[in-house]
């Protein structure tokens, strides 16, 4: 087992036989006593997050996790479908484990899925997808303030706020990491 002075900023460890990643991180050596590892913890499971102090000589465990490829490839009832390109076997993943990346899942999508105990938590798609606006209003003429934005709708009903000149039918390019607007596509 590592030793607590292993621990830094961005490791991913095992507690209570879930894995945790370690997402703040310091060291205080006061004059008298032994040296405190404060960190700042959230479960990669459920996303909750709490504070640990660890002493000099404390153990810790790592979290044993992989990842892998795998494409997107269809939406069955309430559970999305992804493939391996290698063996072909089929990852069935509902929507609590995908969060809102389920709006911008796009068909033969590379995804790269983060196991535990060979148990999908985590799914990563590209940084950015193209999605086409299905409803928009149209933008006021003359109304032409610095960022002025105006909610357009996705295929699947999710929100997104665009610039004016933005319409039905432009596709957008998203950035998957935050949900938001980066730039209209032109399609030729």
């Amino acid at each position: 087992m590592p030793d607590v002075s292993d621990l830094r900023k961005g490791i991913k460890i095992k507690i209570d036989g879930q894995p945790h990643h370690i997402t703040d991180f310091s060291f205080t050596k006061p004059g008298k006593g032994q040296a405190v590892y404060r960190c700042k913890i959230r479960n990669m499971i459920n996303g909750n997050s709490f504070d640990k102090v660890y002493r000099s000589g404390d153990k810790f465990e790592k979290a044993e996790l992989y990842s892998k490829t795998h494409l997107f490839s269809y939406v069955d009832g309430d559970e999305y479908v992804f493939v391996d390109p290698d063996t072909y076997d089929q990852l069935y993943l509902n929507e609590d484990a995908l969060g809102k990346q389920r709006y911008f899942l796009i068909d033969d999508c590379e995804c790269e899925i983060l196991f535990f105990e060979d148990k999908a938590i985590e799914v990563a798609l590209p940084n950015f997808v193209e999605k086409e606006i299905i409803r928009s209003e149209p933008g006021v003429r003359g109304d032409t303030a610095t960022n002025v934005t105006k909610p357009a709708y996705l295929d699947n009903d999710y929100e997104i706020h665009v610039p004016i000149f933005v319409n039905e039918g432009d596709t957008v390019k998203i950035d998957t990491r935050t949900g938001e607007y980066s730039e209209r596509v032109s399609k030729k």
